[in-house]
Formats: structure tokens, sequence, C-alpha cells
């Protein structure tokens, strides 16, 4: 046990230096652009029409029109504006949640491991357990599913102290899932990925809670009210930069993290090794290099694409 929070704070700080990496900073922009510019089609073309969707049918629910009714009365009329309003952002976050998190993990997770793993193991053999389209998939997956429970959750939200762990721990089982997978399939054996998933599954799935409550953060911005409902453009825009920084820093957080367990994994002796038919060899064992290296990469090797900047 404490091995494995050794590891989570060691590549918890390192992945915290590496969001400061140029390159990084540029990755991030993609998702951003992709996802900022789909919200604002949505919004442009669908907003009024969702909106009005919403509204008209709270009206149609007796309990709810005579709620509105009695805070009418009240003097409490503005409620009746921005209740629907509220309610399209409250259903729609979810999704920009898992968009976000689909588009750092399929766009910037693979160029993001293959830095970490030029700079602190330059020697690592890459295995390609898994290519792009499998990540793909993979990815789709398991955002469908996730969505497909926040959905059925949402009754338990409105329980104060539910809404505090059931959302948060279906962002951790997704980017458990998704996330380590992103991160080991073009370095990991099959074998190798399958072993390093489920030996780690409670780290791993550590690491998820936390990006979990890290990416539930963004939405306190919608707890302004009315205002929330002046600015949602801008503030639709803040919340996918958020996001994508949050998922930018967790895919990173389990790049440092899984490349330390298939390291440690691969100078294993050969015959415990041979059981997953890991092919290790001196020539294949990686050196982790221990300064955190961000300025000039190492020349690389034989075993590095020759790509990479």
């Amino acid at each position: 046990m404490s091995k494995s929070l050794g590891r989570i704070i060691n590549a918890f700080w390192r992945a915290a230096a590496y969001c400061l990496h140029p390159r990084v900073i540029m990755l991030s922009l993609l998702p951003l652009l992709l996802l900022g510019g789909l919200a604002g089609v949505f919004m442009y073309f669908f907003w009024e029409s969702a909106v009005s969707g919403v509204r008209g049918t709270l009206e149609s629910w007796q309990l709810i029109s005579a709620l509105l009714d009695w805070l009418d009365r009240l003097g409490a009329s503005g409620f009746r504006t921005v209740l629907a309003p509220l309610l399209v952002l409250a259903i729609g976050t979810p999704i920009v949640v898992v968009l976000s998190l689909l588009l750092v993990a399929l766009l910037m997770t693979p160029q993001m491991a293959r830095l970490v793993a030029l700079r602190r193991y330059p020697t690592l053999e890459r295995k390609h357990g898994a290519s792009w389209w499998g990540s793909l998939a993979w990815s789709l997956a398991h955002g469908v599913v996730a969505l497909f429970l926040l959905l059925i959750s949402m009754p338990l939200w409105l329980i104060p102290p539910l809404v505090l762990f059931v959302p948060p721990l279906i962002w951790a089982w997704l980017g458990y899932r998704v996330f380590a997978y992103d991160v080991l399939a073009g370095f990991a054996s099959v074998e190798e990925r399958r072993h390093i998933m489920q030996a780690n599954k409670l780290p791993l799935f550590f690491l998820g809670l936390i990006t979990g409550y890290l990416g539930a953060a963004p939405a306190a911005i919608w707890a302004f009210g009315a205002l929330s409902v002046i600015f949602a453009p801008f503030l639709v825009l803040v919340s996918v930069w958020l996001y994508t920084l949050v998922f930018a820093f967790a895919a990173l957080w389990f790049a440092h993290f899984c490349f330390q367990a298939l390291w440690e994994l691969r100078q294993q002796p050969a015959p415990a090794a041979s059981i997953l038919d890991l092919g290790a060899g001196p020539g294949h064992a990686a050196r982790p290099i221990d300064a955190l290296e961000l300025d000039d990469p190492p020349a690389p090797s034989r075993f590095v694409e020759q790509d990479l900047p």
C-alpha cells in the first residue's frame, strides 16, 4: 500500500509539472476549440427550442406548475424564468464533461504519453497492444455507459449527501478505464495492459476518483442563478477550458503512474515475466530518469519513434 501511495504522489507532482510544458499547452487547444465550437453551434441553433421544450414539460406537470404559481404569489416570479434554462444547462453539463474527457483521451493522451515516455523512459519498447481505433471504440463504449449511469442516477442527485458521491464515482470509473487504457495502448502488450489495470485497480480507481472530484469543480460556475443564464455562452467556454485542463492533468497523472508500473513489471525475473509473454530482456529494460527533464529530450533510442521533436 505504501509503495502504491508513493507512486501516486510521485506521479502527481510530475504530472503537475508537465502541465506547464509548451507541447501540453498547445495540445490542450484542440479539444477546447472542437468542444467550444460544438457548444456554440448547439446554443445558436437549438438553445431556444431546448428551453421552450423544457419549460413546456415543466408546466405540463401539475405539481411543478402549482409550485411555480405559489412562487409567483410570493413575488419570486423570476424563478419561473430561469428554471428552464438552468435545467437545460444542468442536463447538458454531464454531456460536456464526458465529451471533454473523451476528446482529451483520444487527442491528447497518446501524444502526452509519448512525451512522458521519451523524457523518463527513453528506451521503453513500444508493443502496440491496442490501435487508435481500438482506443476510440473503448472510449466511446465507456462514455455511453457513463452517460447512461449519470442519467439514471439523476434522481439521486436531489438527495444532498448522495450528490457528493454518485457523480464522482461514475467519473472515477470512466477516468480509470479510459485513461489507463489509452496511456498503455501504444507501449504495453495486451497481456501487460490487462495485468497492470487489474493489479493496480485500487490505485487507478483512486486517481479516477480524484479526477472525478476535480472534474465536478467547474460545474460550480453554474451556481450563480440568473447570472449563469445571462452569461451562459461565456461560461460554457470557461467550463470547457477548465474541463480540458483537469483531464489533461489526469492523463499525465495516469501516464506517469502506469509507465512506472510497466517499467517495474518488465524488471521482473524472466520466469515471472514469461507468464505474460513479455519477452523482457536486458535490451528491453527501460531506465527511468529520476530528474524531471522538461528541456531538451535525450537522444532517441531504437525503441523511440523518430517523429517526436
